[in-house]
């Protein structure tokens, strides 16, 4: 009974989420309103809160998502924490988007890239992943070093992930997406790990 019950909260949640964003796909971010979301999507506004604790909740659900502080700091002994995050990275780049999923994230990555209030919220929830992966690494490089290894990783991965959603945008197949991504993703580590030295004497 109790998986029945979780099932249909799913379900709910699933649905609320997907009127919000076809509404904003068709109008946008800021010109509807939390009541019409509601209405649309035959619940209360009480129950719209349960499920998302703010409207911009409706849209960016797992941006930010990768708990790089949680990798870094559950890594086996002895290895270096770029190096797991680097298969990290890899896994999720060899997984890639489901299809059926495809045209779901597009429609968000557009959403977003269109409102500068989710834009803003967007950004502080890179912040704080960034702020705890600092954390994360205090102990074994102290400060500031931790902190400013953190903004490079930060930045490199969103910059790589950036580069894939507007190749997604700009209508490349899911395939070539996929191979650029982890292309991309190897770049990037490399780059973390060796410097850009290596590429200047090429």
């Amino acid at each position: 009974m109790a998986g029945l019950r979780e099932r249909k909260k799913e379900q709910t949640r699933q649905r609320i989420a997907a009127v919000a964003l076809r509404l904003f796909a068709e109008r946008g971010f800021e010109a509807v309103t939390v009541n019409e979301i509601a209405e649309a999507a035959e619940v209360a506004k009480a129950t719209l809160f349960a499920y998302f604790p703010s409207k911009e909740a409706l849209v960016l659900g797992g941006v930010a998502g990768d708990d790089l502080a949680g990798i870094a700091a559950g890594r086996p002994q002895g290895q270096p924490f770029l190096a797991t995050l680097r298969a990290y990275f890899r896994g999720l780049a060899a997984a890639g988007v489901p299809e059926a999923e495809l045209s779901v994230l597009v429609i968000r990555v557009r959403v977003i890239q269109d409102s500068p209030a989710l834009r803003a919220a967007a950004n502080a929830l890179l912040y704080r992943q960034r702020d705890a992966l600092a954390g994360a690494l205090a102990g074994e490089y102290g400060q500031p070093a931790a902190g400013l290894i953190a903004a490079q990783v930060a930045a490199s991965l969103l910059t790589v992930q950036e580069s894939y959603f507007q190749r997604l945008l700009d209508g490349v197949s899911p395939a070539d997406g996929g191979r650029l991504l982890a292309r991309d993703v190897e770049l990037a580590f490399d780059l973390l790990e060796h410097g850009i030295s290596p590429l200047e004497r090429e």
